[in-house]
């Protein structure tokens, strides 16, 4: 009776190619993949990529900060993996030679009516146990000479690192198997068996838990898997520019946000490439992909213009998009933007670079998803919103959702 409840076994496994099916080979879907095969060794892992490599959008088109933590609401999943995850991604770097920097930043008021959200960081930085130090005029002079402000805050968790490189070791380190090219078209989900997924080259994979890391699609993925995401990704571009004089800035600048919205507004960071990136501001995106104005993908604008939070957003907003839109299309009114923090520069200084698009959930009301959200349907874990500080917090997300996913597998 033993050797034929082994057999039994073995011929239910053999009907699975793996045990976990990651879809997305970014920061966050490789980041699940190393934790699941960390926490249980011997699960088999697969994960599919419709680009030739990984981390070819969120991860792989942002300014490379390692964030603090010190802008999310305490007890927040962002402000709790924020903080934590910063401190995880700096052992991560340095345990296996990644290029990395703990820099600290500055946060610094240019105007008065500024002042009291500067204060209310400061008192949200200490509830999230993040040390920060204020700072006057002259002593902003000390960190960044050329930057004027009339008050700032210095963060000194604040770092820099290659998160491509980070995704790619992730993926190594695992021991998964990681398909590139593997566009998925189609989910078959048995919630008492698994899922069958079917990729572009009509390649068919059967796992026992699906886990949706698509990032930009990963709305459109929860709902091939026949589960209801009550939410939409909104894309918004964010387009960089680097500066001629990367010697006018020595670290990282950033202006006091505006709480209402996720956005962190035009900042200045020298990275691991001794680059000094400028931006990024946050425009709609035509398509989900959509890193130019060029870049339109009817089918996916009909699908966020169809979405009532859409119109809801725009509506609530469109005085800060109005703002975005004219430093879209205006580089003068994008130097304008940054001289508030670094006078000295003019047009010449800054130099078209690689854009980013941010995978925004909204909601059908208009809310724009604040938190990290993180969802899950019968044999299913959908991760539907980890736009940043997400690579800074991949490390504590990639354990969550792993967690998740070896429950259903009676491995948690």
């Amino acid at each position: 009776m033993h050797y034929r409840s082994r057999e039994v076994k073995q011929v239910r496994e053999s009907a699975y190619d793996c045990d976990v099916l990651v879809i997305g080979g970014g920061i966050v879907g490789l980041s699940t993949t190393y934790a699941i095969t960390r926490a249980s060794p011997g699960t088999r892992v697969t994960v599919l990529e419709k680009e030739p490599g990984p981390a070819r959008h969120q991860t792989g088109r942002n300014s490379g900060v390692i964030h603090s933590g010190i802008y999310y609401r305490p007890g927040s999943l962002k402000a709790r993996y924020a903080v934590r995850g910063a401190a995880e991604m700096v052992e991560f770097c340095s345990e296996y030679g990644i290029a990395h920097a703990v820099t600290g930043k500055l946060i610094v008021a240019t105007e008065r009516d500024e002042l009291p959200r500067l204060h209310a960081l400061v008192q949200r930085g200490r509830e999230n146990g993040i040390p920060v130090r204020e700072l006057g005029p002259a002593q902003i002079a000390e960190y960044e000479p050329q930057v004027q402000g009339l008050a700032a805050i210095h963060v000194g968790t604040t770092g820099i690192c290659d998160f491509v490189s980070v995704a790619r070791r992730l993926g190594e380190a695992s021991g998964a198997q990681i398909r590139y090219g593997a566009e998925v078209v189609r989910i078959d989900r048995r919630p008492s068996l698994g899922a069958a997924v079917r990729t572009g080259d009509g390649t068919i994979l059967r796992a026992r838990v699906l886990v949706n890391c698509a990032g930009l699609h990963c709305d459109e993925v929860a709902r091939l898997t026949g589960d209801d995401p009550g939410m939409r990704i909104v894309p918004f571009r964010g387009e960089y520019y680097a500066l001629a004089r990367p010697e006018l800035v020595r670290g990282l600048v950033y202006p006091v946000p505006d709480p209402a919205f996720p956005f962190l507004g035009v900042h200045l960071t020298r990275g691991v490439d001794a680059e000094v990136h400028v931006g990024p501001n946050a425009v709609p995106a035509l398509a989900r992909e959509g890193y130019g104005w060029g870049i339109v993908r009817p089918r996916e604008l009909g699908a966020t213009v169809a979405w009532p939070g859409a119109w809801r957003m725009a509506r609530q907003h469109w005085r800060y998009g109005t703002g975005e839109l004219l430093r879209s299309v205006s580089k003068r009114a994008f130097t304008r933007a940054v001289r508030r923090l670094l006078p000295e520069i003019d047009e010449d200084d800054l130099v078209r670079t690689l854009p980013g698009v941010r995978a925004q959930a909204v909601l059908r009301d208009g809310t724009l998803v604040d938190d990290f959200l993180i969802r899950e349907g019968p044999r299913a874990v959908h991760v539907l919103n980890a736009p940043s500080p997400a690579a800074t917090a991949s490390l504590p997300i990639g354990r969550e959702v792993a967690r998740r996913a070896l429950a259903v597998l009676g491995r948690g």
